[in-house]
């Protein structure tokens, strides 16, 4: 419990840093993230359960990574995550997951996600702001990149690349699970600036329950 309180704490500080430095009224980041007010100011008090959905769309609006609302400072030069250190930020019904791995500092951050998709599932994911570039590349098994309504067979050893600014969709395909890594680029800007760390295990379990059961089109 203690845990999941100064999870919330972090990111009711990093929500209101990026908010001020963004020059944004909480009326004005709700219009635009399509959050409500209420749901701001709780949040901003270290208060409620915010799902995933709602901390891209926070992320999106203020452009940051997921990353930089959920963590603190990162300590030492050099950070190794592994896989099982970080829980997923989403699960599918058939086992599919994604879990953010790190973002990267600088100006322009970059986001490193492991994903799983089972055969058939899918994870639809709605239109970022403008200049935000995703990357995927698989290292087993195949999957569907939906880009715009036009589909593209990814398989092991290939990469893509796409303008994230459209609606797009990751789907598993063939019999066996899809590998793949993917990375989001950000646009850079005055409020891009984050931190080359993995969310910590108490973020991950605020995080978790509603990131699991949250709609497929309404996340990353």
């Amino acid at each position: 419990m203690a845990e999941t309180e100064a999870a919330l704490r972090t990111l009711a500080h990093n929500v209101r840093t990026a908010r001020t430095r963004a020059g944004l009224s909480l009326d004005e980041l709700g219009r635009r993230a399509k959050v409500s007010k209420g749901a701001l100011v709780g949040l901003e008090k270290a208060q409620g359960n915010p799902n995933f959905a709602t901390l891209v769309r926070l992320a999106d609006t203020l452009g940051v990574s997921v990353s930089a609302l959920m963590e603190g400072p990162a300590e030492g030069r050099v950070r190794v995550v592994t896989a099982e250190a970080v829980m997923p930020l989403w699960t599918g019904a058939e086992g599919s997951e994604a879990r953010l791995m790190l973002t990267t500092s600088g100006p322009a951050p970059v986001e490193v996600w492991r994903w799983t998709l089972q055969p058939g599932e899918e994870y639809p994911s709605h239109p970022h702001q403008a200049g935000v570039v995703e990357t995927v590349s698989v290292t087993a098994g195949r999957m569907t990149l939906v880009v715009d309504g036009t589909e593209h067979p990814v398989e092991a050893g290939q990469t893509a690349t796409f303008d994230a600014d459209a609606p797009h969709t990751y789907r598993g395909a063939g019999t066996k699970t899809c590998h793949l890594i993917m990375t989001v680029h950000l646009p850079p800007g005055p409020t891009s600036t984050t931190w080359p760390a993995s969310a910590d295990n108490s973020t991950r379990r605020m995080l978790h329950g509603a990131a699991g059961s949250a709609p497929s089109n309404s996340s990353r």
